[in-house]
Formats: structure tokens, sequence, C-alpha cells
């Protein structure tokens, strides 16, 4: 394999070497579940979810960890907010989450920690950190335990920035700060906060630091040295940059690789609940099936930023139907057409490029092309393979119809199976008296009843095995070719 991905942390695209030949590990950062996701959250997923599917594609045994963030300062106000208790609301947003996972076709995460549950290998890291002089506990009694920094002259290495340069901090009261850049590790207890949203340490009743949950749980699942950190490029300061920090600090080697993918914009801002512009997943597809939605977060490149509009929306969806369309029509005039055990090399090639999915889609809508042309020719044997083709390619990128999750889930058409055999009854009646018409070469009285079923909204092809229709704004629309 020489797939070549693009690494944040030197800002150059390099080719991809595993820790352990034949294995890989990726950790990528899952949401804080203050609330249920939006279709930016969910991006990511798609993201990751695309790129593990390539690499058990080539042969690659994968672990992949997506972790929950169930503790934080915003679930907390949310949820006393809402008058619950904090861990229900966390966990009503996790099932959301999985929810939103589920019906966009990403396959489970190998591992999905929550951050709740590893408090002693937070503490196991804070402890190594003191010792190494990289940590301390603030002196005013808060509890509160605070990476120093400047005792690591490598800090702003992923995000390019020096230390003089940055922002304080703002993810804890600076009054116990050596530096205002210091970056909390764990937030002592206070004063109105659930009691329930505290754990013992040595340094006193609190709760962990959302930058210590990542490397903790990181390097529990995938080791000291793992393979891929991605996220999305929000991430990538201050969050990213203090978990490389303190996880280098600690004598661990952590990320290879750091992979990071552009945002959904709105209005050019990235989108999310603070700014009220946020599009929830389990909204949008009501109005536009999972399978074209998941086509409209990942045929961009992954990093580049996504601009919605109910426009972008539309054209994805008409886009993936023509590739659905042919899948279905050539299905259904061959048999048992499985995925081939490879994809055509230049799908490949783009696949190899940093993930190029635009130039790999490019590779799949020729290959559609010309399995519509053998459609109308009769070629069955070249249709078989061609078929097997795009299916092979569709399956890498988790958009394949007639397969798991998507198959015999309604993806193709909108009207329902009994709706759908109703209407087929009657428009075979009138093709009928169009064949008939035909035969007798009163093409005036055939053109006519086309022209109804046109009107109609149903488009009608005449091929070597007979003649079809299909409602015009189904899946690969025929356009009225006959």
């Amino acid at each position: 394999m020489s797939l070549r991905l693009y690494d944040t942390a030197s800002s150059e695209i390099h080719d991809f070497v595993p820790v352990t030949p034949g294995k890989v590990g990726i950790y990528h950062c899952g949401l804080t579940v203050q609330g249920p996701p939006h279709i930016g959250h969910i991006r990511k997923e798609v993201v990751f979810d695309v790129l593990r599917r390539w690499f058990e594609h080539n042969g690659y045994e994968v672990t992949i960890v997506a972790n929950v963030t169930d503790i934080d300062d915003k679930i907390l106000t949310k949820s006393a907010e809402a008058g619950r208790p904090w861990w229900a609301w966390a966990y009503e947003n996790e099932r959301a989450l999985d929810a939103a996972y589920e019906v966009l076709g990403c396959l489970p995460a190998s591992y999905q920690p929550r951050a709740t549950g590893h408090i002693p290998e937070m503490v196991e890291l804070m402890d190594e950190l003191i010792e190494r002089g990289h940590a301390y506990a603030s002196a005013d009694g808060s509890g509160d335990v605070y990476f120093d920094v400047r005792s690591w002259p490598s800090y702003g290495e992923l995000s390019g920035q020096k230390i003089d340069e940055m922002e304080p901090a703002a993810d804890a009261d600076p009054r116990g700060k050596r530096d205002p850049r210091d970056f909390a590790l764990w937030k002592g207890h206070k004063p109105g906060e659930p009691p329930t949203a505290s754990w013992p340490t040595p340094f006193g009743r609190g709760r962990p630091g959302w930058h210590l949950e990542c490397s903790a749980m990181a390097g529990k699942y995938l080791g000291a040295e793992f393979d891929i950190h991605g996220g999305g490029i929000d991430l990538r300061f201050p969050h990213h940059e203090n978990e490389l920090a303190q996880s280098r600090a600690a004598g661990r080697g952590f990320a290879r690789t750091w992979m990071h993918n552009g945002w959904v914009t709105t209005a050019g801002e990235k989108m999310s609940k603070s700014l009220g512009n946020s599009l929830l997943v389990a909204d949008v597809v009501q109005r536009i099936r999972p399978i074209e939605l998941r086509y409209y977060l990942a045929a961009p490149h992954y990093r580049s930023h996504v601009e919605f509009s109910e426009e972008a929306l539309a054209e994805a969806a008409a886009a993936f139907r023509r590739i659905e369309g042919y899948v279905v029509r050539a299905s259904e005039v061959t048999t048992d057409v499985q995925p081939a055990a490879d994809v055509p090399a230049a799908f490949r090639a783009a696949m190899d490029d940093d993930l190029s999915v635009p130039q790999a889609l490019a590779v799949l809508f020729d290959t559609v092309r010309e399995g519509n042309t053998l459609l109308t020719s009769g070629e069955r044997v070249e249709l078989r393979a061609n078929l097997a083709s795009v299916r092979a390619m569709l399956g890498v990128l988790g958009l394949d119809p007639l397969a798991e999750p998507w198959l015999g889930l309604g993806t193709v058409g909108s009207g329902g199976d009994r709706l759908r055999g109703a209407v087929d009854v009657l428009v075979h009646t009138v093709l009928e008296q169009r064949q008939r018409a035909r035969e007798d070469r009163d093409f005036a009285t055939a053109d006519a009843l086309r022209d109804r079923l046109k009107a109609a909204g149903i488009v009608v092809e005449d091929n070597p095995d007979g003649t079809r229709w299909q409602l015009a704004d189904e899946p690969g629309d025929l356009g009225g070719n006959d």
C-alpha cells in the first residue's frame, strides 16, 4: 500500500508507515455530549469511516477509538438549565450521537470509551507529569492541577505557534497558574457543582480537564505510540496541541500522523450550537435520505471546508441517485454480482493520494457511464464486471445501496412497496397499449401515450431487454430517451 497522508504537524504529505506492520491504530476525538450532533460534528465521523474502510479494503487490521466526553463545563451548565442530572443529560445525547453514526452508515468504533470511565488512567498521567516537572497542583488549595507549558520547549509545535504569542488558556480560573497559558489537567470541585461530578484524587475532589481525557484514553487503547490522531481542524489548537504536549512530556511517542478535516460552514462560519446555525442530523435526514447525506459529507476532500446550503444538498442527492440508479438497473438484469476484490487503478491512486475522494468519485462516475452504455447495448458479461467494480468503489465509501446497512431500508425510490406495486400495474397497462400501437405502426398514438406518462412524471426506457419505467425524480433519472 502506497498511501500518502497530509500530516498537520509537519504541514506535509508523507508516506504512511504503520507502527506495527499490517495494523493501524486511529484515535479521533468524539463529541462532548452537551447536545445532539449536527452535520458539522458528523462529517468527521464520515471522513474517518471512509479512511477506516480504505485501510480495511487493503487488508489492514484497524483499531479505531472514538471517545465520548461525558463530563464537561458545558454539560454541567446545559443539564442544570434543563433541570436534569448531568449524567442523564450526557447519556441521552450520547445515544443521539450513536444514532447519528448508525443512520449514516458509520461502522462502530472498535472502542468508544467514556471519559468518566477512565479517571484512574488520568490520575496516573498527572502523577507522571508532576514527577517529571511538567505539571503542578495549584498552591491556592483549589484542587486544580495545571500543565506547565514553559517546561516543555516544543509546546506549539502542532499549531506552529510560539508560547509568547498565544492567548491565555481559558479553561480554568487563572489565579492558581504560574503562567496564564498553562492549561488545566484537573479541575477542583467548586461549590454549587453536583457532588456526583467529582472524583477523589491526591489533589482533592474534582473532575478531569478536556485535554487530559483524550491522552489517557488514547494511551490505554492504542499504546504509547500509535498511527493516526484525528478530528476537526478547530481541535488543532488548543485541544490537540495540549494533548501532544502532555503526552510527549510524559515520555509517550503519541500520534505519528495528525489528520484534521475541514468544517461544515453556514454563511462562512463554522457550524456550531453556540452560533445558532447548527443543523441536527436527526432533522436533516427527515428531508434527505441518510445515504444521500453521507454522500454529501463524504464527496468533498476531507481537508476542505463545506459551505452548507439546501441547493448543495439537493445537488449531492441528485448526483448520488445517478450512481444508485445504475446500480439498481444493472442488478435487475444481472444476478448475484458481488463487489470486485479490488478497485480500478485510478480509483486506488486517488484514494492513496491523501484520501482524495473527489478524484475517486470522478473514476466512479466514469465507470457508471460505461455501465449505462453496457446496459443499453446488452453486453451482459462486461456489465457484470462493471457493476462489480462500481460496487467495490461504493463499498470503500460506505455508499453501496445493495450492502448493509442500506440494503432493505427503502433507499431506492420514495413511495413504498404497495404503492409502487399498484403504480407498476397501471403503468404497464399503458406500456402494453403503447407497444401494440407501435406494432400497428400507429406511432402518433405510441408517442401520445409516452407523453402522457412523461407528463405524469414517469420516464420510459426502451432497451434490448424490453421497456422499463421509473419516476423522473427517482435515482438514475432515465431522461426520457425512448
